[in-house]
């Protein structure tokens, strides 16, 4: 036996006995039960209210959903220039708007005489919505108009700007206020946002794996140390695949499901892809095509 094949065997050794003596030693712990998660069916979320049939993040657009009989709501909030949060998604007004301009230059006073849904177009390419009135929503307005929605919402802000800096306390705030915080979700691209959130929150509000968090649990779940993985968030709000890595295997889901954890599935318009997420056991649809959604559930209930 040559040096090079003892020394591999006495790293593969090594390695052995270390993978042993963790599963031993590493005893993971489950998230504790978020009312917000507790669904006995799979959740159709509207992505930003339904963008399909009206203009999103506006009251049309959530009442449209809202008579789907949809589960609730997946929003964007930004802050605005006297410290309201509002509900969008860009960080500037010109794409759904007659607006110009980042929406941290404006007070929630200014924005309101924004037409929301000025840029919203159907299929024919016609503007329904033009001077119908939409106007920007606020946080506020969306909890107090659907107190029994379960309402996912998501810090866009970055946490190095000084709106992101304000954005965790502010909205804790909010929800304190509101009474909200056992019916929301709160997510972010920015696992520090998510983080910051909960030195308010105390763990009283579900909350969101951000970028970093998934792929740490996908490394732990691919490697052979997933019994080393604990948890850092109540749901997983992500796509079929996250660049070449698929995330839509049964067995991804049952590692997560398993610690306590919702998976939800984005960016799904496919009516075959629902069905193999359903049968994957997914527990949630974050979607601009909630009619879809919500009808493969009830074919397959």
């Amino acid at each position: 036996m040559g040096r090079k094949t003892k020394v591999a065997l006495t790293v593969g050794a090594a390695s052995v006995a270390a993978w042993a003596a963790s599963k031993v030693v590493a005893k993971p712990q489950p998230r504790p039960q978020k009312e917000a998660l507790e669904f006995k069916d799979p959740v159709v979320l509207s992505l930003r209210g339904g963008m399909k049939y009206a203009p999103e993040h506006t009251m049309a657009a959530f009442s449209k959903a809202a008579e789907l009989g949809v589960h609730g709501f997946a929003v964007d909030i930004r802050l605005t220039k006297d410290e309201e949060i509002v509900l969008f998604h860009d960080e500037i007004a010109d794409r759904t708007t007659d607006f110009s301009g980042k929406i941290s230059e404006y007070t929630i006073d200014e924005l309101k005489k924004a037409d929301a849904g000025y840029m919203f177009q159907d299929e024919e390419g016609n503007f329904p919505f033009r001077n119908k009135g939409e106007k920007i929503v606020s946080l506020r307005e969306l909890l107090t108009a659907y107190p029994h929605m379960l309402i996912a919402i998501n810090l866009k802000d970055s946490p190095d700007t000084y709106e992101g800096s304000l954005m965790p306390s502010k909205l804790w705030r909010l929800l304190e206020e509101t009474g909200a915080e056992e019916r929301v979700i709160v997510m972010s691209a920015f696992d520090e946002q998510t983080d910051r959130f909960n030195l308010y929150a105390q763990n009283k509000v579900a909350t969101g794996a951000g970028n970093d968090e998934v792929k740490k649990a996908y490394a732990s779940f691919s490697s052979k140390f997933g019994h080393l993985y604990n948890p850092r968030a109540d749901l997983f709000c992500i796509a079929e695949k996250i660049g070449p890595f698929p995330m839509n295997m049964e067995s991804f889901i049952s590692f997560l499901s398993n610690l306590n954890i919702s998976v939800y599935y984005n960016q799904v318009t496919d009516r075959d892809a629902f069905v193999k997420l359903l049968n994957a056991g997914a527990a949630g649809f974050v979607t601009d095509e909630p009619e879809m959604a919500m009808e493969v559930i009830q074919e397959n209930s």
